[in-house]
């Protein structure tokens, strides 16, 4: 983990209050300063201690000394395909089949399980956090982040983008605006249900043909099984979903991909954007037309 954060405070923010500062600029959280402020060091202004109710100066540099943390999760040597990394986040593309957190069924086999062991062997003993989170047999991006600075940050300020194969032939542009909720007797399978949790999910059809269509999504909201639930519902299903009415003859995983990720960087704010290729179980199912 990241021991130091820098910022620089922009002109706009001089004389601002450090803890209006540090919460509006530096995306604090009110707990976490609160721990700061029990750290030694834990907060300087060009080198001395910054208080709570000092103000800051523009041009100062402010440091944040975050408090150590203890990894959770039982390294397993393993690859990683990174497609981005910094002292704050990872960026990796993650394989079909492979779950990201340890589960019972699943305890050393996992994204987090490969990213602990590779943290220790680069020195940085961070704590696994997973901004997104993909079902198993998704494949595609999985950013990390390193510290709970970043993951706070970035919870709900990335835009991700998918690349899915649907059984039947779909055109144009859509939306589908249908709650979604499980219903009684199944703990696993999502339905479309006038009582459940809002659920938005568009997308575009890039090519069709031989009953199968390649889509883009992208999602306003991030519920279980959103995409695989709202194609079922639209009468398309993903190929290989046969939990939600899809066959399994052409790939035996649903053919779902995270292929573009976007998001502005926690610390510098520059805007970064990755994009992950399709696997090869999926580029062999996509259709010939437009």
């Amino acid at each position: 983990m990241p021991d130091i954060l820098r910022f620089t405070v922009p002109e706009a923010c001089g004389g601002m209050n450090a803890k209006w500062f540090l919460k509006s600029f530096c995306g604090l959280s009110t707990r976490m300063i609160t721990q700061l402020k029990r750290e030694k060091d834990g907060i300087l202004m060009n080198g001395k201690i910054l208080r709570t109710v000092d103000k800051v100066t523009a041009g100062s540099s402010v440091t944040i000394k975050l408090p150590p943390e203890e990894m959770r999760i039982e390294p397993v040597p393993g690859s990683l395909d990174i497609l981005f990394e910094d002292e704050h986040i990872l960026v990796v593309n993650k394989p079909p089949f492979m779950p990201v957190h340890p589960v019972k069924q699943h305890q050393t086999d996992t994204l987090a399980n490969i990213a602990a062991y590779r943290s220790l062997q680069t020195g940085e003993n961070y704590v696994f956090r997973a901004v997104n989170r993909l079902d198993r047999n998704t494949s595609g991006l999985v950013l990390v982040a390193k510290d709970r600075f970043t993951v706070n940050k970035l919870k709900k300020a990335v835009h991700k983008e998918y690349l899915a194969v649907a059984h039947g032939i779909m055109t144009g542009d859509g939306t589908v605006n249908a709650p979604i909720g499980v219903t009684d007797g199944s703990k696993i399978v999502r339905h479309v249900l006038s009582s459940g949790a809002p659920a938005v999910t568009h997308y575009t059809v890039l090519k069709n043909g031989g009953d199968y269509s390649l889509l883009r999504l992208w999602l306003e909201t991030g519920r279980t099984h959103q995409i695989r639930c709202h194609l079922s519902y639209l009468g398309h299903p993903l190929l290989g979903d046969d939990l939600y009415g899809g066959s399994c003859e052409k790939i035996n995983r649903h053919a779902l991909h995270c292929a573009q990720m976007t998001f502005n960087h926690p610390v510098t704010g520059k805007k970064i954007s990755i994009s992950a290729p399709l696997p090869q179980d999926m580029l062999i199912l996509i259709p010939n037309k437009k």
